[in-house]
């Protein structure tokens, strides 16, 4: 059986506007991951552009934000918005054979959505936890859920993840 990972993207102290409300179902999409026996992820940005206030390496906003539940340590830094482009995470899949993704996090119209695109890209199975994402944009969430579905993404709620096992 191939193994499974849920990977968390850039909940971060910059991330301080809407990732509050939904910080309670990452953490327990968390509690379900570990339950079940499967991988958690966490992915941060750090911005090497010049002219940016955002992510900045070695700043607290480029920290993991406080309230979020941190139960590994497998913690990979990415420098563009798609997660495959950490080659330590890259590793880690292969590693690992993990080949079932479970996607939370922020920004769904950013590093979210570029993470989806290229798993499914690259074959992989991708589930995008509905009530797990957000974005500085909030009324794009629906437009974005869409995209993932178009791109072969399937969209489930954390309720529906933790009533199926």
């Amino acid at each position: 059986m191939l193994k499974k990972v849920l990977v968390i993207i850039d909940i971060q102290n910059d991330i301080t506007k809407n990732y509050k409300e939904i910080i309670d179902n990452i953490n327990q999409s968390i509690d379900w991951a570990k339950e079940n026996n499967i991988h958690v992820v966490y992915i941060r940005h750090e911005n090497l552009s010049n002219g940016t206030r955002t992510f900045k390496p070695n700043t607290h906003g480029a920290e993991l934000a406080p309230d979020l539940k941190i139960v590994s340590n497998n913690i990979f830094t990415k420098y563009k918005g798609n997660a495959l482009s950490s080659e330590e995470f890259a590793d880690f899949i292969e590693k690992n054979q993990i080949h079932d993704f479970y996607i939370a996090g922020a920004d769904a119209a950013a590093c979210v959505k570029s993470t989806c695109y290229n798993l499914c890209k690259a074959n992989y199975r991708v589930s995008v936890l509905s009530d797990c994402i957000t974005s500085y944009d909030k009324r794009k969430i629906d437009e974005m859920l869409c995209y993932y579905k178009n791109k072969g993404c399937e969209i489930i709620s954390l309720s529906s993840l933790q009533n199926n096992n």
